[in-house]
């Protein structure tokens, strides 16, 4: 028999070997109900998503130094969140309802031969108590709607989902969002993500909002920790449209006001029922809602694809797509991005303040209530002003400058993304081919690890550049020559007159004062050039605003490409073949690659949004200026910092191979080579490509093939149309011109 001294040494071996965590199961549990995603845990312990994920499923297990870190975390959300109560503590609350108003839903019928019989969830409508006579017509009604039940994927044939519907959180287990319409038998039919149907009983819209909100289990979970569960979305086809009384599409007057009139007998119904429609009315992403009790939200989000709710240049064919396949398509972009909010660029400014949203709760005060204050690193719940020179023209900040007056560099920011071209040397024209590169999310790469302002701008005079302070800055950089710059710690001599300039859009260089964007200057002075601003914005209160939205973008589009074939860790020539057609391997998910990319520049393109009619004038302030998302500063540091990098990318590029680009179109480069592809002027070495210069492959900042076309093509368009700098880049992929791309 071992002493007792044998068997506590044993036992003090054990305590040595680290802390010990609760099981699998309750690490998940933990974090769900703090309200805390994998990514949360994954950013504060510098790790992966996946990583957490294996933490959580049993997989793996941390390590040190993060065993230590995790084990804090869970004993924190231990503390606040104990197990609930098990099944023989009274409660007081039966787990069904046995109210005899409802009755038994019956079993659907199928046709399809049967499947092996799985078991139905019973979904049952129960009517709640009236907690106040204002309520008691709704609970009458919830009393009287039938029950909803399920169809499993063998009773209708659905489209497969690349991802699981419910996302863990048994509140939304049919995922975010249903295709509703309407089977040969009349039928109302909700097509959800991972292959499941429901039949709808609602006879009306205000019964199918009902219905989406009690029983159908949709939705999906906040993206962040103070933020709010995304809305349900129902995706209405014109079948859907016909059943509920909606027009199946909007008359010219409906499509010019966005929305169909007010006096329509469906926005009657639901002004009847007690719903509300938000300012944009019932257009093609109608949001109905009744406000808020307390923390409980009460809205349903509308998509109409035949109102062009689906913008094509966006979504491709998606609005034509049949119910299962369009559920899919939108389901996988939802779980990967977000629920769609409107178009490709509400959602993507809607990302960034579901990632941080303006406020959060305080710890308990005295009497142990909690209040809502700034949520640090967000752009908080108040508008803050631009700057005069960030203002784009006709803001209310220059109602008083002359009726006509054109400002110029020294007056207003302009950070915009290349159109630049030049005239082919003779040497170039002795080559046989054009090829274009395409930098991959290259405005999503810019805004990786950006330091962006977030609060208001401090006006500076005769200010000491700071390379770290996001602002606006006027500085005189036209003697910055591009033919002798420092490439890291050396001088190089180039050919500056066939290199665009990095501080203007189109590639001239500046003549005097201008105002440019931190990472412009911040590029002046790597090139081993002096700066001197003579004033400044800058903003002090400052943050990498953008890192979890370039990540959520980032991770969604790389996951999507995976799918369809192109992965990160490709050798240059395999990832050049697997580009190839990529498209028609799964035409569905290369939708939602167009969309995660549209999500990216419709998104920074609504940190400036301008008047949409509405009867505006110029000096008058309009709708967005009232959003704290309306930063003009953000957008031009985000272009600013893209220009930059792709700048930084064409000199070591001509620094090294002695290769000058012909045209520069915004994140496209062409070159003259001599065969056709990439790789054939891409100075790879034993598989390795030039550091700090281009790079192939599907991560956001490399580069991918764009289109390849003869020298001889480039040389007879530009006669065709006499311009000897017309800009190549925008027709190299697949070559065609017009007569009206040149105002002809």
């Amino acid at each position: 028999m071992p002493t007792e001294e044998e068997l506590i040494a044993r036992a003090t071996e054990l305590l040595a070997r680290g802390p010990l965590l609760p099981p699998p199961a309750e690490r998940k549990r933990l974090r769900e109900a703090a309200g805390v995603t994998q990514q949360d845990v994954a950013v504060a312990l510098e790790t992966k998503r996946e990583t957490v994920n294996g933490w959580e499923t049993g997989r793996t297990m941390p390590r040190p130094p993060r065993l230590a870190a995790y084990k804090h975390l869970l004993d924190g959300w231990a503390a606040l969140y104990p197990p609930p109560a098990g099944p023989d503590t009274p409660t007081g609350v039966p787990e069904t309802s046995t109210d005899p108003a409802v009755p038994e839903a019956p079993e659907p019928q199928v046709a399809a031969p049967a499947a092996p019989e799985a078991p139905q969830p019973e979904v049952a409508a129960t009517a709640e108590a009236p907690t106040a006579p204002a309520t008691s017509k709704r609970a009458a009604r919830a009393a009287e709607r039938p029950v909803t039940t399920l169809r499993r994927p063998g009773a209708k044939k659905a489209a497969p989902a690349a991802t699981p519907a419910g996302g863990g959180d048994p509140r939304f287990e049919n995922g975010p969002l249903a295709v509703v319409d309407v089977d040969a038998d009349g039928q109302v039919l909700a097509y959800c993500t991972g292959g499941l149907v429901l039949d709808v009983p609602a006879k009306s819209i205000p019964a199918l909002v009902d219905w989406t909100l009690r029983e159908a289990k949709l939705g999906q979970p906040k993206l962040s920790g103070p933020g709010k569960d995304a809305d349900p979305l129902l995706v209405l086809t014109e079948a859907a449209l016909e059943r509920y009384g909606l027009p199946a599409t909007l008359t010219d007057e409906e499509r010019l006001a966005g929305r169909i009139p007010e006096n329509h007998k469906v926005i009657k119904q639901l002004a009847r029922t007690d719903w509300k429609l938000t300012k944009r009315g019932f257009g093609p992403w109608a949001r109905i809602y009744r406000p808020a009790i307390g923390s409980e939200r009460a809205c349903v989000q509308l998509c109409i694809p035949s109102w062009n709710a689906l913008d094509s240049r966006h979504w491709g064919r998606a609005a034509q797509l049949p119910p299962p396949e369009l559920a899919r398509v939108l389901g996988v972009y939802a779980s990967r991005v977000m629920t769609p909010r409107g178009s490709t660029a509400v959602t993507g400014l809607e990302l960034m303040t579901a990632l941080h949203p303006p406020t959060r709760a305080s710890e308990p005060d005295a009497d142990g209530r909690r209040h809502s204050e700034h949520n640090p690193g967000s752009l908080g719940k108040d508008p803050v002003d631009c700057a005069p020179c960030e203002a784009p023209d006709g803001h209310p900040l220059l109602k008083d400058l002359p009726r006509f007056h054109v400002r110029g560099p020294a007056e207003k920011l302009f950070e915009e993304a290349y159109d630049w071209a030049r005239p082919m040397t003779d040497a170039e024209c002795t080559l046989r081919f054009l090829v274009g590169i395409d930098v991959n999310m290259a405005f999503a790469a810019g805004a990786n690890g950006l330091n962006v302002g977030l609060g208001e701008a401090t006006h500076v005079k005769q200010p000491v550049f700071d390379p770290k302070l996001p602002g606006s800055w006027l500085v005189d950089l036209s003697h910055v020559d591009l033919s002798r710059v420092k490439v890291g710690k050396e001088w190089v001599e180039l050919d500056g007159d066939l290199l665009p300039s990095p501080f203007t859009p189109n590639g001239e260089r500046p003549e005097g004062p201008a105002w440019y964007a931190t990472p412009t200057v911040a590029y002046a002075q790597e090139l081993g050039y002096e700066v001197r601003p003579l004033e400044a914005w800058v903003r002090y209160d400052n943050g990498r605003y953008l890192d979890g939205w370039y990540k959520r973008l980032r991770d969604a589009f790389l996951a999507t490409m995976a799918d369809l074939g192109v992965h990160t860790d490709m050798e240059p020539a395999d990832f050049l073949a697997a580009m190839e057609g990529y498209k028609e391997r799964d035409a569905e998910l290369a939708i939602v690659v167009s969309a995660v990319k549209a999500t990216v520049k419709g998104g920074l393109g609504k940190l400036r949004e301008r008047p949409r009619g509405e009867g505006w004038r110029p000096g008058e302030p309009w709708r967005a200026l009232v959003r704290p998302t309306w930063r003009p500063d953000i957008r031009a540091a985000v272009i600013s910092r893209t220009r930059i990098n792709l700048h930084r990318k064409i000199v070591k590029h001509a620094a090294f191979t002695g290769q000058y680009p012909v045209a520069v179109l915004s994140d496209c480069v062409v070159y003259a080579s001599k065969g056709p592809s990439p790789l054939d002027f891409l100075p790879y070495r034993d598989g390795k490509p030039l550091p700090g210069g281009f790079k192939l492959g599907i991560n956001p900042g490399l580069v991918k093939h764009e289109g390849t076309q003869s020298v001889l093509w480039g040389e007879e368009v530009r006669e065709r149309f006499d311009a000897p700098e017309l800009n190549l880049a925008r027709y190299i992929k697949d070559g065609t011109v017009t007569d009206a791309d040149n105002g002809e």
